[in-house]
C-alpha cells in the first residue's frame, strides 16, 4: 500500500494552535458569543434537552455549566443554523434555533441563567439561515429566518419579549412589514447589512437555485426607513445567478461602505464574485485580479473577520484556508488546514479565534493592534445589533456592522473587532446606533477592550430631544419630566441605567415624577417607554 502524501499547511500571517476540550460534546456546537455579558466570549452547545455553556474566564480557562431545557425534537433543533441576542432584554442572550421543520426561541431566565423553551410557533419552516435583528426599529429585537421551498418567514417583538409570527408574501395581515421576498423558495444565506449607509439594516439573500425562474437570482432589499423593504437586486447589480449558500459583507478596501464577496459553492452556475461597492446604492463585479477568480476553492460558508490585525478584513471560505487581504485589492491564500467554524476571542487576546466541535484553534498572534467593543443598548436593542461602528486613525477609516448571524449556519462573537496594524493610536471611535444616538470617543488606546453604553459619551442635555424635557439636571431628589405638547405622549415605566449598562432603577412614572433619593452620586442614562412601547433616553447627573 502506498502511504498518502502529508499535507503541510502552508504558513500565514498568523497560525493556530488546536486545543482539545472534550466537554463541547453537544449535538450542535456551532455558537461563539458572550453569554452573560461580561465582554469575554463563551462557548454554547446544544442539544435537545440541554445547552451546555463554557464561560470563558479571565485567564482563558473555561467553566463548563449545563441547562436542562424541555425536550426540542430533531425537526427543531438548530440543524441548518443558530443565531444569538438578548431578544427579551434582561442582560443574557438567548437563541433561536433554525430546524428542518421550525424555529425554537430558547429565552434565557434572567440572573439565573436558565433558558426557557418558548412553544409558540408550530408552523412548517424549512430553516435556513437565521438571525436576530430589529426589523422596525422600535428598540427591540425581531428574528428572520430563510425559508428553504416558502416564502421567508420573521418575528416581530412587542417589546416584551412576545413574538409574533410572519410570512413575508403577506403584507396584509395587520402589523406585518412589507418584505418583497420572491415567493419561490431556494433562500439560504441571509445577511443584513447597511449598503447604502442610511442609518439602518438592509437584507442580501445568497440563493441556492430554489424553484425556478427568477428564483435562482441572489437578492438584496433596501430598507427603506419605513416599515418596508424595495427589491433593488437589478438596479443595484446584485441579481445573480451564482450557486451560494452564504456572502461575506465588509469593508474590504475601507473606502467607507461595505463591499460583498458572494461565495460560490458549487462552479456549476459560476464562480465566487467579489463585488465592490460604489457608493450610490450599486455594484461593479470587480472579482478579475483580486484573487477570487483563480480561487477555486467552494463552500457553503463563507465569513468576514480580520484574522491578522493588519486593518483590512479578510475571508475564510472553502479548501480551508484565509484568503488575506493585502490592502491593495487582492487576496491571498493560506492554508490552515481546518474549515470555517464559529469565531470569537477564546483567549481575550484581541485576536479571532475558532471553534469547530470540541476544537478550539487559538491564534499565534502577531505585532500588529487591535481595538475590541462591547455594545450595551438602551434605547436600541440590547446588543446594539445593526449598530454601525467606525475608528479612524492614520489608516483613514474602517467600519463595522453588527450582526447576529455571518455565513451560513455558525453564530459568532458579537463583540466588534478591528485590527489596526502597527498604528500606535485611534484618532477617534464613533457608534452610531439604531435609534439614531450617536457615541463618540477620541484618543483611544489600542490593544483595549472598549465598552459602549448608548447615549454615554453624551454630555448632560446635548442629546436634542422632541418629545421630552427633564429638570432639574443635576438633580437631588425628583426629576420632573416635561412633555413636549406639540408631539403629546403617555409615558409608562422609567429605566435607569448607570455608565456600564446595569439597570439600577425600575419604576412606573406617576404624574410624571422620579425619585432618584437611592441613587449613588454619578451620572445615569433615563429610559422612558411610552404606551406605545417606544423608548425614549436622556443622560443626567445625580447629585
Amino acid at each position: 500500500l502506498t502511504e498518502a502524501p502529508i499535507v503541510v499547511p502552508t504558513p500565514g500571517p498568523v497560525t493556530f494552535t488546536s486545543q482539545n476540550i472534550a466537554t463541547i460534546n453537544s449535538n450542535y456546537n456551532i455558537c461563539v458569543v458572550d453569554m452573560n455579558n461580561d465582554f469575554l466570549d463563551d462557548i454554547v452547545g446544544v442539544s435537545a434537552n440541554n445547552i451546555r455553556i463554557h464561560t470563558q474566564n479571565e485567564n482563558g480557562t473555561f467553566t463548563m455549566t449545563n441547562y436542562p431545557t424541555a425536550t426540542i425534537g430533531g425537526g427543531f433543533l438548530p440543524s441548518w443554523s443558530l443565531a444569538a441576542g438578548d431578544y427579551n432584554k434582561d442582560g443574557f442572550n438567548d437563541l433561536l434555533y433554525g430546524g428542518g421543520s421550525g424555529v425554537t426561541f430558547m429565552r434565557s431566565n434572567g440572573t439565573t441563567m436558565g433558558f426557557t423553551s418558548v412553544t409558540d410557533f408550530t408552523q412548517y419552516v424549512f430553516c435556513q439561515r437565521t438571525n436576530f435583528i430589529d426589523l422596525n426599529n422600535d428598540g427591540n429585537l425581531d428574528a428572520f429566518s430563510c425559508h428553504d421551498v416558502d416564502p421567508n418567514v420573521y418575528y416581530l417583538n412587542n417589546g416584551s419579549g412576545v413574538m409574533t409570527y410572519f410570512q413575508s408574501n403577506n403584507a396584509l395581515t395587520p402589523g406585518a412589514i412589507l418584505l418583497g421576498i420572491h415567493p419561490d423558495g431556494g433562500n439560504y444565506g441571509s445577511i443584513w447589512v447597511d449598503y447604502d449607509n442610511d442609518g439602518d439594516q438592509d437584507l442580501f439573500i445568497a440563493k441556492c437555485r430554489g424553484g425556478a425562474g427568477t428564483a435562482k437570482f441572489n437578492e438584496l432589499h433596501r430598507n427603506n426607513g419605513n416599515g418596508t423593504f424595495s427589491d433593488v437586486s437589478v438596479a443595484a447589480n446584485m441579481y445573480d445567478p451564482v450557486q451560494t449558500w452564504s456572502s461575506a459583507w465588509a469593508d474590504f478596501d475601507n473606502d467607507g461602505d461595505m463591499d460583498a464577496l458572494v461565495g460560490a459553492s458549487s462552479t456549476s452556475d459560476g464562480s465566487h464574485k467579489y463585488m465592490k461597492n460604489n457608493g450610490n446604492g450599486t455594484f461593479t463585479d470587480a472579482t478579475a485580479g483580486t484573487g477570487w477568480d483563480t480561487n477555486t476553492s467552494t463552500s457553503i460558508e463563507h465569513i468576514a473577520y480580520d484574522f491578522d490585525n493588519n486593518g483590512f478584513v479578510d475571508v475564510m471560505g472553502g479548501g480551508n484556508k484565509i484568503m488575506y487581504n493585502q490592502g491593495n485589492g487582492t487576496f491571498v491564500p493560506f492554508t490552515h488546514g481546518f474549515d470555517v467554524s464559529a469565531v470569537g476571542d477564546l483567549n481575550n487576546d484581541g485576536f479571532l479565534d475558532f471553534q469547530s466541535g470540541n476544537t478550539i484553534r487559538i491564534s499565534s498572534g502577531n505585532s500588529n493592534k487591535w481595538l475590541k467593543l462591547n455594545l450595551r443598548g438602551i434605547q436600541s436593542n440590547s446588543n446594539g445589533i445593526g449598530a454601525r461602528v467606525e475608528i479612524y486613525g492614520s489608516w483613514g477609516k474602517q467600519i463595522r456592522d453588527v450582526r447576529s448571524g455571518e455565513g451560513f449556519k455558525y453564530m459568532s462573537s458579537l463583540n466588534v473587532h478591528f485590527g489596526i496594524g502597527t498604528a500606535t493610536s485611534i484618532d477617534q471611535v464613533i457608534v452610531r446606533w439604531p435609534s439614531g444616538i450617536v457615541d463618540t470617543y477620541n484618543q483611544v488606546s489600542p490593544n483595549q477592550k472598549l465598552s459602549v453604553v448608548e447615549g454615554s459619551t453624551l454630555g448632560v442635555n446635548s442629546y436634542e430631544n422632541s418629545v421630552f424635557t427633564m429638570y432639574p439636571n443635576p438633580v437631588k431628589n425628583n426629576i420632573t419630566i416635561a412633555i413636549n405638547t406639540a408631539n403629546p405622549v403617555e409615558f409608562t415605566t422609567a429605566e435607569i441605567y448607570d455608565l456600564t449598562g446595569r439597570r439600577v432603577q425600575l419604576t412606573a412614572v406617576n404624574n410624571l415624577n422620579i425619585n432618584v433619593d437611592d441613587l449613588s452620586t454619578g451620572t445615569y442614562i433615563l429610559k422612558l417607554t411610552d404606551s406605545n412601547n417606544k423608548n425614549y433616553t436622556q443622560k443626567f447627573i445625580k447629585e
